[in-house]
């Protein structure tokens, strides 16, 4: 029971971590600081190896 709890303290960490994560990607991206871009994506892949940046839509 402990081992359970101790993955899903894990999980729900990762789950907040990775939400502040795409935050300041978001944030960094509306700035167009590419340095930055990349070190928060290498975090987050840290994180969550498959995860993909969704595709940036265009206003038209």
């Amino acid at each position: 029971m402990v081992e359970r709890r101790i993955e899903l303290n894990r999980r729900y960490h990762r789950k907040k971590k990775l939400k502040k994560l795409k935050a300041k990607l978001a944030a960094a991206t509306a700035n167009k600081d590419t340095r930055e871009r990349e070190r928060i994506l290498g975090k987050i892949h840290l994180l969550s190896p498959w995860w993909k940046e969704p595709a940036q839509q265009a206003s038209t």
